[in-house]
């Protein structure tokens, strides 16, 4: 009967091609208004790291004081040098790393060949077991390179290919500002998006780092902060100064297995805060926060309001479309009250009428995916005009959204047709044949 059904919806779709162009245009520009936003949400709310985004969190410690806090109380965005050592050093995670963002010229071995100004991070050894960093070549420095300030490095796939032509670079050496750092790993390119773990200097979108340098390395080298840089008053002049100031400008993130253990970290937080406050550093009660990624990413605000507006107003433009359809389709199927009739009269149920117009509603529903997938193709496309291209260039067309596209489509017109699919089984079959 399906088969059968089919054939009758599109028999009477031909019948009349302006009235059924007319719905499947109306549905066809409601989904893809509403999937191209879609798109740019899904990608910029996704979760980056979903095998442990709920053991992954950001630590924050408010020295900065009330007075220099935002309206919500919350504490700065990133750490002092201060208390991003003095939490690491007390290792009460099962791994953490400090973070921060630099930038450096890569000098090639090549002299006929220009330096290159590359950007990294300095961090320390646990960073690429926390956030499953993919390796191609090698692996991380380890802990005892962290220890012993070592000169080693691990560079990005891109960076890989323009130094050693893609090669095996492991135990080669590559010169960041004119000292030498041995490479201990090659990484695949890696940015997870949003990039979670430095939102407070990408406003969590970025291409990603082409190198890595041990932290304790790069303080002794004095290797610039080239990130954000918030100090509650100027500090004095020189990196010593700057180390002992309470401007902030690292991260630190820690990996805590159980929920047991992530109260247990909050309430070290909140002791130290304590202890600091005893010790006349802060005059104010303890103000900390221990968030996982998503929480984090949410507090930071990190999916542009507009795309939350944008998929608001489409979705409500896809209702509006979904109206006219239903609209549409009562007319088409009040008109043919006289077959309905005669189905009726020879035997058909309810329950026939009802299979037989919303699977040609559903017809109507294909088509519209179909042309809604076009038209969300050439919306993905035109998105840059709307959003900052690093947000507009996530947003892309994959199995699962042309999949969504269609079921979406399918749904809607269906649901569209209840209305009039209800009013065309309410025809009473003595009446039509008697006024025919």
């Amino acid at each position: 009967m399906f088969r059968y059904y089919l054939q009758l919806g599109t028999r009477s779709l031909r019948r009349n091609p302006a009235l059924t162009l007319l719905m499947v245009i109306a549905i066809g520009f409601g989904v893809a208004a509403s999937m191209t936003t879609y798109a740019v949400f899904r990608a910029t709310s996704r979760d980056p790291i979903p095998q442990k985004s709920g053991v992954l969190y950001n630590v924050q410690v408010d020295n900065f004081g009330p007075d220099n806090s935002n309206d919500q109380g919350e504490p700065p965005q990133a750490l002092n040098y201060i208390d991003a050592m003095a939490l690491s050093r007390a290792h009460k995670a099962t791994r953490q790393a400090v973070t921060y963002r630099v930038g450096a010229s890569v000098i090639p071995d090549n002299p006929s060949r220009l330096p290159m100004q590359e950007g990294g991070y300095a961090t320390s050894a646990d960073f690429f077991t926390m956030f499953d960093v993919p390796f191609l070549q090698g692996g991380p420095w380890t802990a005892d390179d962290d220890q012993k300030h070592a000169s080693v490095a691990v560079i990005s796939k891109s960076l890989n290919d323009k130094l050693f032509e893609g090669g095996q670079s492991v135990g080669k050496q590559v010169n960041l500002d004119g000292r030498l750092f041995r490479v201990v790993g090659v990484i695949q390119d890696w940015a997870p998006q949003p990039l979670f773990f430095d939102v407070p200097n990408t406003g969590g979108f970025d291409d990603g780092a082409s190198l890595y340098v041990p932290l304790n390395r790069a303080v002794d080298l004095r290797m610039p902060n080239n990130g954000n840089n918030n100090c509650p008053k100027a500090p004095e002049q020189g990196w010593e100064a700057y180390l002992q100031s309470e401007c902030v400008w690292l991260s630190l993130w820690v990996e805590l297995p159980s929920k047991s253990d992530a109260t247990a970290f909050r309430e070290y937080l909140t002791g130290y805060a304590a202890e600091q406050q005893r010790a006349g550093r802060f005059s104010w009660a303890p103000n900390v926060r221990l968030r996982n990624v998503m929480d984090w990413l949410a507090a930071q605000k990190v999916v542009p309001p507009e795309s939350q507006v944008s998929l608001i107003v489409s979705l409500g433009f896809l209702a509006i479309c979904l109206v006219n359809t239903v609209g549409l389709l009562l007319a088409k199927f009040l008109r043919r009250s006289p077959e309905i009739g005669v189905r009726r009269a020879l035997g058909a149920a309810r329950r026939d009428i009802y299979a037989q117009f919303l699977i040609e509603a559903g017809t109507i529903g294909i088509a519209g995916g179909v042309l809604g997938l076009l038209l969300t193709g050439l919306g993905i496309l035109g998105v840059g005009l709307v959003f900052p291209e690093r947000i507009a260039r996530l947003a892309t067309i994959d199995p699962s959204l042309v999949l969504l596209t269609l079921v979406v489509s399918i749904l809607a017109t269906v649901i569209a047709a209840f209305y009039p699919t209800w009013r065309a089984a309410q025809v009473q079959p003595a009446w039509q044949l008697k006024s025919n």
